[in-house]
C-alpha cells in the first residue's frame, strides 16, 4: 500500500516508521525541515502530564506509549545511527505553596500515573537531591526513573530509520491539494509534484485543521506558542516541575527552562515578555540561574484541539484519509503509540480501543 504522510514532525515521522516497518510504501511530505517546528522546540520529557493522573482514556494512551518507548528508542537509534540522548534524570514535582503539600504527598503514596515508585521528599532529603533549589520549596514528589529525550534528534532518528527501510522523504515542499473526488482520495499534490497514494495521513501539527477543512473536516488545530530558554548551567541534576514551569538538565551542559502556553496564532517568535517570565520562573526555582548564561531562546507552535485531547483516526466521509494531530504538549510522549495505532488503522482497518475517545468524528 502506498501511503502519503503530510507532516515531518515527530508524529508524522513515527507514523512513517511504523507504516514502512509493516510493509507500506511511504512518502513523507514536509513543507520545511524534518523536526523543524514544535518537535524540535520541545523539552522532551517522557512523563504523563497532570491530566493523565486520573484514570481514563488519556491516561491509558499515555501509559501505553511509555511502555513502547524503551524498545522503540533502541530500535530507531540502532537503525538510524542517531543518539536521541535518552537520559534518566528523574523528576521532582515541587510544592512551592502549602496548598500543594498534601496533594503531592497523596500523589506520592498512590505512585505516579505510570506506576513507577514515587516518594515524598522534603527538608534535608530534598536538599541532598538538589542543593540549588530555592529554600521556599516545601517538598516534592520524587520519581527517580523518569526519562527525557532530545526531541529533535529523536524525530530525525524516526525519519532516518524509516528512510533506511525504504520510505521517501520529500522536504521543502508543502502539500497543496488532494487528488480525486468523493470518499476515495487518490493522492496529494505538492509544491514538488503529485504523489499518488492509496491512503493519506494528515499529521501536520497546527496546520492539520486547514488541510482537513479542504476535505470537509470540522475541527480546528489552533497553534499554541511555547517559548523556551536554554541556559549553560549544571545547577541541577534532576528535572524539576514547578507551579509555573519546569527545568530539564540536558546533554552537553545545557539546562532547558519552559514553557509558555500562548494562543497567539502562527506567530512563532520568542518575545521579550515571554522570556522574562521564564527567567523569573527559573530563578524562583533555582536562584543560581539568576546570573546563568542564556545560550539561546526559541519558540514552537504546538497543535491544540477543540477539547484539548489528541485527534487520531479516520476522517469522517473519507475512506482512506486519516488524521493524527492535536497532541499539544504531549507529542513527544505520545509519538510511539500514535505511530503504532495509526499504522494498524491504515493497513489493517483496525481501530484499537485506545483510540475510541480520540477520533475526529467527535467534532461532528
Amino acid at each position: 500500500m502506498r501511503v502519503a504522510i503530510a507532516g515531518g514532525g515527530i508524529i508524522g515521522c513515527a507514523i512513517a516508521y511504523f507504516l514502512q516497518s509493516a510493509g507500506a510504501s511511504v512518502t513523507l511530505i514536509e513543507r520545511g525541515e524534518i523536526g523543524g517546528e514544535a518537535s524540535g522546540a520541545a523539552a522532551g520529557l517522557l512523563i504523563p502530564p497532570a491530566a493523565a493522573v486520573a484514570p481514563g482514556p488519556f491516561r491509558d494512551l499515555c501509559l501505553a506509549s511509555l511502555d513502547l518507548y524503551p524498545g522503540v528508542i533502541a530500535a530507531v537509534q540502532a537503525e538510524s545511527g542517531i543518539d536521541a540522548e535518552c537520559l534518566a534524570s528523574g523528576i521532582l514535582v515541587l510544592a512551592e505553596s502549602p496548598e500543594l503539600v498534601q496533594p503531592l504527598r497523596a500523589h506520592a503514596r498512590r505512585q505516579d500515573a505510570s506506576g513507577r515508585p514515587t516518594d515524598w521528599v522534603d527538608g534535608a532529603a530534598l536538599r541532598l537531591l538538589e542543593p540549588a533549589l530555592s529554600r521556599r520549596v516545601l517538598g516534592a514528589a520524587y520519581s527517580p526513573d523518569e526519562k527525557h529525550v532530545n526531541p529533535g534528534l529523536l524525530t530525525q532518528a524516526f525519519a532516518r530509520a524509516a528512510q533506511r527501510r525504504g520510505a521517501e522523504l520529500r522536504v521543502g515542499g508543502a502539500l497543496t491539494g488532494f487528488l480525486g473526488r468523493g470518499p476515495q482520495v487518490r493522492g496529494v499534490s505538492t509544491a514538488n509534484g503529485d504523489v499518488p497514494a492509496d491512503a493519506v495521513v494528515l499529521a501536520a501539527g497546527p496546520w492539520t485543521g486547514a488541510l482537513g477543512a479542504r476535505l470537509g473536516a470540522g475541527f480546528r488545530t489552533p497553534p499554541m506558542r511555547g517559548q523556551m530558554i536554554a541556559y549553560r548551567s549544571a545547577a541541577i541534576r534532576h528535572a524539576v516541575w514547578g507551579e509555573d514551569g519546569y527545568l530539564v538538565p540536558k546533554a552537553r551542559g545545557f539546562l532547558f527552562a519552559g514553557a509558555t502556553v500562548e494562543d497567539v496564532g502562527f506567530r512563532k517568535t520568542a518575545t521579550a515578555r515571554g522570556i522574562a517570565g521564564l527567567r523569573r520562573m527559573a530563578a524562583g526555582l533555582v536562584p543560581a540561574l539568576r546570573h546563568a548564561e542564556v545560550a539561546s531562546t526559541w519558540a514552537g507552535l504546538r497543535p491544540g484541539s477543540p477539547d484539548g485531547w489528541p485527534v487520531i483516526g479516520r476522517l469522517p466521509g473519507r475512506d482512506n484519509v486519516y488524521v493524527a494531530t492535536g497532541h499539544f504538549r504531549n507529542g513527544i510522549l505520545l509519538a510511539p503509540i500514535t505511530g503504532k495505532l495509526v499504522s494498524e488503522l491504515v493497513l489493517e482497518g483496525r481501530s484499537d480501543p485506545l483510540l475510541a475517545a480520540f477520533g475526529p468524528e467527535r467534532f461532528g
